[in-house]
């Protein structure tokens, strides 16, 4: 599996997701920086979370107009690989590639901590390491993770398998009480309608470690490597 990671001014989860791509598929992602207008021949582009531009007016809407974005995308709509986490997933959700928006936490406060994660379907290249239904401890780290989307959209993505993670209790039932930031439907994750782009408010990139607390993450990249193995 060949990757890249976009990198802009502002993040900083690049090196995480560059040890947990290199660690389980074996290859070193490209790092390929914002203001380039080439992409590299890759299977897989990862938009990684930090704080792009600062997140300044909405969180990933100064990102989402970067030069390389545009190649991205272009190659997504080919069937290429997205990956977008936390501040990549606000990223890719400006840029018109996911349904959607990450508004403020409900609470108004940043979040960091571990949450559960419900598996919603193990029907894509992302999720095929896990069952649906199975419940996963991934940490999450953000300010705006608050998914919001229209009801007649979300009721069309839930109808064509697009939703790929829910927060939820440690048994697997959904609960107001274990949603850390307010999302409509407990929605964690969510899949384009082809489903090779995902997005993601947690970090699986920070769960692959038994030193970290948990390697719950490890199976996005181990299905990820799997399914665009050369």
């Amino acid at each position: 599996m060949k990757s890249a990671i976009i990198v802009f001014p502002g993040s900083n989860r690049e090196k995480d997701a560059e040890a947990a791509l290199t660690e389980i598929s074996g290859t070193p992602p490209i790092l390929v920086w914002h203001r380039d207008t080439e992409l590299p021949k890759v299977d897989l582009v990862l938009v990684p979370g930090g704080f792009s531009y600062g997140d300044y007016l909405r969180c990933g809407a100064i990102a989402a107009h970067s030069p390389v974005l545009r190649e991205v995308k272009a190659r997504a709509d080919k069937g290429m690989a997205v990956l977008g986490v936390c501040n990549g997933f606000q990223i890719i959700c400006e840029a018109g590639m996911l349904p959607g928006v990450l508004m403020p936490n409900a609470g108004l406060k940043f979040v960091c901590r571990n949450v559960n994660l419900r598996v919603e379907t193990s029907q894509s290249l992302f999720t095929s390491r896990y069952e649906k239904g199975q419940v996963l401890s991934i940490p999450v780290a953000h300010h705006d993770g608050n998914y919001t989307c229209d009801a007649k959209t979300l009721d069309q993505m839930e109808s064509r398998d697009q939703i790929a993670f829910r927060y939820c209790a440690p048994d697997g039932k959904l609960d107001p009480a274990h949603n850390p930031n307010g999302s409509t439907r407990n929605i964690a994750g969510v899949f384009n309608d082809t489903k090779n782009v995902l997005g993601l408010m947690p970090h699986p990139e920070n769960a692959i470690r038994e030193m970290l607390g948990s390697t719950d993450g490890r199976g996005i990249f181990k299905a990820m490597a799997e399914a665009l193995a050369a």
